[in-house]
């Protein structure tokens, strides 16, 4: 469900949609809420489409969204009055910031340039079909993550599937790239995908630390060739922008624009890619990760209207914890000014206490939250694991749905990354005897996966 977003790109098309003055509102009779399509004109080998969006309720609708399919061999180019993200044959377009509110009986019309000799199919308006009679939503028939679940999206507090049903994944992060490239390989993601029945793979690329800013070409590239890699085991993939120091994004916020419009202007034909922007701030104020995410996120709105962003919090992400323990209360005054968005929560064990724990709990009741790294050690990611503390988080995120990432997919020779030294260059990843305590652990939590 993505986007081919052109407008206007025909003289011919400008010109007819100025004449039609197609956004404006129009009394309505319908005794339901319809989206009624027609061919307004029609010249062989192309058209041009309309649809009439009749609120036949009696109460404003705020937001529209019209979905349908078109055969092989047509297509829809450029269209006007909404926003098009397509996927395949299926062609989703919602509303523009102007037309979105459609009072008790009146309508608003939008229109597309069709190529080939079909019309569209399957019409549904907001989830219901286009003549106005329910129509159940569609099964999920695939057996990956992403096949089940589809475009995700943010549902009050919650990530959602394609069907609206809240959900959790669960998955591991690589180490950084620059280090630890060797150990996210075909055969060790098909062991994560198909043994350890993993939903999501988070793409660790440093900023700093011989990361990106030393070859940003290059990284760029490793970020691309794992999420295509990802993308064919059926994972959702997140991009992690990881930053550590300096704390303040905002250092890297020029990088960031680039590096985030490539990736978004590649990959936005996709569904399964999320967007985390900033690791782990530090020693900046709440309103400083805010502006940065302020102006960070349009850039990746403009390639991807779709895909979920998830925004670091204060503190190494600790949502204040590590320091004045007001981070909740600041982001709930002052939050991002952006939709489907999620904040991001990381714990490790052995160091975050019951303090930190009921900070995440008072977050989970208050924010849309995303833990996108944990482990079961020290804050150092090494040192002994406290698995009974880590599973009180676990218990709590699969109570309230939060998905979870664990650091890390590579043998470091820290106690955190899951496999035993050497593992990586022997390229032996399946079952239990190349890994680590905490890789044992944390195996077994992700192989018993949600339902979804």
């Amino acid at each position: 469900m993505r986007r081919s977003r052109r407008l206007f790109l025909s003289v011919a098309t400008a010109v007819v949609a100025a004449g039609m003055a197609l956004y404006a509102v129009t009394p309505a009779s319908a005794a339901a809420t319809t989206a009624t399509f027609a061919k307004v004109s029609d010249w062989g080998s192309g058209w041009q489409g309309e649809y009439t969006i009749t609120n036949g309720g009696s109460t404003a609708l705020n937001s529209w969204k019209v979905e349908f399919s078109l055969p092989s061999g047509t297509s829809a180019g450029s269209y006007w009055d909404a926003l098009l993200t397509t996927s395949g044959q299926r062609y989703t377009f919602t509303n523009r910031e102007y037309n979105g509110r459609i009072a008790a009986g009146q309508s608003v019309k939008f229109g597309f340039v069709g190529t080939g000799s079909g019309a569209p199919t399957g019409c549904l308006l907001n989830g219901v079909s286009c003549n106005g009679t329910v129509t159940p939503p569609t099964t999920p028939s695939g057996t990956t993550p992403v096949a089940k679940n589809g475009q995700l999206k943010v549902c009050g507090r919650q990530l959602c599937n394609a069907q609206g049903k809240a959900i959790q994944l669960r998955g591991m992060s690589t180490h950084g790239l620059q280090w630890y490239a060797n150990c996210v390989n075909d055969a060790s993601l098909n062991v994560l995908a198909n043994e350890w029945n993993a939903d999501v793979l988070r793409i660790s690329m440093y900023i700093q630390e011989g990361g990106y800013e030393t070859d940003p070409a290059g990284y760029t590239a490793k970020v691309n060739d794992l999420i295509e890699k990802a993308t064919a085991r059926g994972l959702y993939a997140i991009v992690d922008w990881h930053m550590l120091s300096p704390g303040d994004p905002n250092f890297n916020l020029a990088r960031a624009k680039t590096f985030f419009q490539q990736i978004a202007s590649r990959h936005k034909d996709k569904t399964n890619i999320l967007y985390e922007i900033a690791n782990e701030p530090s020693e900046v104020h709440w309103s400083a990760i805010k502006s940065y995410a302020d102006q960070l996120i349009p850039v990746i709105r403009a390639q991807d209207p779709d895909g979920v962003v998830l925004v670091g919090t204060e503190d190494w992400s600790s949502l204040g914890a590590s320091g004045d323990g007001q981070g909740v209360a600041r982001i709930q005054a002052s939050p991002v000014n952006a939709t489907n968005i999620m904040y991001t929560f990381h714990f490790y064990a052995a160091s975050h206490d019951d303090y930190y724990l009921n900070t995440f709990r008072d977050a989970i009741a208050k924010l849309p939250m995303f833990v996108t790294e944990f482990g079961t050690q020290q804050a150092s990611g090494d040192g002994g694991n406290n698995f009974a503390m880590a599973q009180r988080y676990l218990d709590l995120m699969q109570q309230h749905k939060v998905s979870w990432v664990n650091w890390n997919y590579s043998d470091d020779m820290r106690s955190g990354a899951v496999f035993t030294q050497g593992t990586c260059n022997a390229g032996s990843y399946s079952g239990t005897a190349r890994l680590k305590e905490a890789g044992v652990w944390i195996r077994d939590r992700i192989r018993t996966a949600d339902d979804f």
